[in-house]
């Protein structure tokens, strides 16, 4: 009797408690739910999809591109078409959204559809379908620190050149080539440049066309041919400046008859700055630095101090600083001698991880300042070769116009 009275008093307490954690959590989401209506509407106030979410506009966005091969639906031999459904994940940061997860209870990321942010115009490159539709609109994860990651499915058909020539135990590979429509790091100038010169070449076909025959080439013929050759010069320049830009940190350092000329010189002539840079800075540098003279006169001419903020970057300063300490710690004798001997080695391996990470940033600092200079140079170059090309277009329109009159 007492053990049927305990089995029906159990559960009660039980189902009580589930029910608590049950509001609890309920009040928990809605919670998040409040705070998360308030961080969209702050977030998408003055948000807009239609540009690349960066702050610096010559800043590269880097996408991330997975893809699951979820099933093979179908292989076409005979029109050589792979039909495939894929899990397609793409990730990225977005520079505008971004919020203190401290301010928002905790709320660390969101769900939203994905046609309210920006998105990659990643496509199938060899795609073999008539069908152009738009991506599906599956919802996005938004992190607090802008990371935005997309998944969404995807049927793909793709074209792929099927060798037989093992058949029937051949196996094929077939080649999905995706990228981005139009943000493609290089290549604008180079495709530009070909167009322009087919186009030419098409209107000069044109014009031979309709000209009657002659011995003599008309004005226009003459305009075309010159106006050819400028294009096929500027296309080659463009492919030299395009190496240039692209000279990493393997690259050699940039001679210094260069960096005098054209870093120095040509730079100032044809009004090359680099990114927040401009003609006035040299001027807010000089009021900077009489800046910092009144503020070392309003000091009193404390040495001390000013020698200790110039030595705050200076590595061999701070190695002595550290080695001094060790010195004087080894020297230390207190009531048991392995003590002092960890903290000698303690010491000794803080100075050695100390000077691996000053050499690492250092190396670092100094191949990406090789890199910026390359890029500045390859800037440098190109517009120079633009007022060239400038100045001989209009000199000779100015001949054939000339010799037209």
């Amino acid at each position: 009797m007492m053990s049927t009275l305990l089995n029906s008093l159990i559960p009660a307490p039980k189902s009580m408690e589930i029910c608590l954690r049950d509001s609890h959590h309920r009040a928990v989401e809605s919670a998040k739910g409040k705070y998360a209506h308030m961080l969209f509407n702050e977030l998408f106030e003055d948000y807009s999809n239609a540009l690349r979410p960066v702050e610096d506009t010559d800043k590269v966005l880097n996408v991330t591109l997975q893809i699951t091969l979820s099933q093979i639906k179908d292989m076409d031999e005979r029109n050589q078409i792979l039909t495939a459904y894929l899990w397609i994940r793409q990730s990225w940061y977005d520079a505008y959204l971004k919020w203190d997860k401290d301010k928002y209870d905790g709320l660390d990321s969101i769900r939203i559809p994905s046609n309210l942010v920006w998105r990659p115009d990643i496509v199938l490159y060899n795609k073999a379908d008539d069908d152009f539709s738009e991506p599906v609109n599956t919802n996005v994860v938004l992190r607090y620190d802008g990371k935005i990651t997309w998944d969404a499915p995807a049927i793909t058909k793709s074209s792929c050149v099927v060798d037989v020539s093992y058949f029937p135990f051949d196996s094929q590979q077939c080649n999905l080539t995706f990228g981005s429509w139009t943000y493609n790091d290089s290549g604008e100038k180079v495709s530009l440049g070909v167009t322009v010169l087919l186009a030419l070449t098409v209107f000069q076909l044109m014009v031979a066309e309709i000209m009657p025959p002659s011995e003599n080439v008309p004005l226009i013929g003459k305009y075309y041919i010159a106006t050819m050759t400028m294009i096929t010069a500027s296309t080659a320049l463009t492919i030299i400046i395009m190496n240039v830009h692209h000279c990493g940190s393997e690259a050699k350092p940039v001679p210094q008859w260069a960096r005098v000329v054209i870093l120095d010189y040509m730079s100032k002539i044809f009004f090359v700055y680099d990114v927040g840079e401009n003609c006035t800075s040299p001027q807010r540098e000089k009021e900077q630095e009489h800046k910092l003279e009144g503020d070392d006169v309003c000091l009193g001419g404390d040495k001390e101090v000013r020698s200790q903020l110039s030595s705050r970057n200076d590595d061999s300063d701070l190695k002595e600083k550290l080695n001094g300490n060790l010195n004087k710690s080894c020297g230390v004798h207190g009531e048991d001698g392995r003590e002092n001997v960890n903290c000698c080695s303690c010491y000794k391996m803080l100075i050695k991880n100390i000077e691996y990470i000053a050499n690492c940033v250092r190396d670092h600092k100094a191949n990406r300042a090789k890199g910026i200079e390359w890029k500045k140079v390859a800037k440098v170059m190109d517009r120079f070769f633009m007022w060239i090309f400038f100045i001989m277009v209009f000199f000779m329109s100015v001949l054939i116009i000339g010799k037209a009159a």
